[in-house]
């Protein structure tokens, strides 16, 4: 695995992280509709582009498989493809984003326990519980900090 730090995505690229983000979704996120997945689908894009560090893990091919996005130290978004999970990826990215970008905290959907107890093993802890996620869809979202 390769970690690249992009400062701006082709459009060849976006479509690929789309991708990436969609099987992850669809393997991680049951309490989501075929539906709901689909119109999440058209804002990741514009997320992917605007978030103030993307880094992407690539193989060896250098195709990705995996990417997380940082802001003002807080880890916005973590994918990975479900045929890459389990392999010590995630830690890896999560460990980079820790000690390059400085993250401290993270926000979770509480009904994607997997990726709870992944954060958890990682350092964080939770704070905070709100209802609804950002977008203030029915989806508890958990905030958590790392002590």
């Amino acid at each position: 695995m390769k970690l690249v730090t992009i400062q701006s995505c082709s459009t060849e690229l976006l479509g690929a992280l789309t991708a990436v983000w969609e099987r992850s979704v669809r393997a991680t996120h049951q309490f989501l509709s075929t539906a709901e997945i689909d119109a999440i689908k058209e804002d990741i894009p514009k997320a992917l582009q605007t978030v103030e560090h993307l880094i992407i893990a690539v193989n060896e091919g250098g195709s990705p498989f995996g990417f997380m996005g940082i802001g003002n130290r807080k880890l916005e978004m973590l994918f990975l493809d479900p045929a890459e999970r389990n392999k010590g990826f995630g830690k890896k990215l999560i460990r980079h984003g820790i000690e390059t970008f400085g993250i401290r905290e993270v926000t979770v959907n509480e009904q994607n326990p997997d990726a709870v107890s992944f954060y958890k093993k990682m350092g964080f802890s939770v704070y905070k519980r709100t209802e609804v996620d950002e977008e203030g869809r029915p989806y508890p979202l958990l905030w958590m900090k790392r002590d």
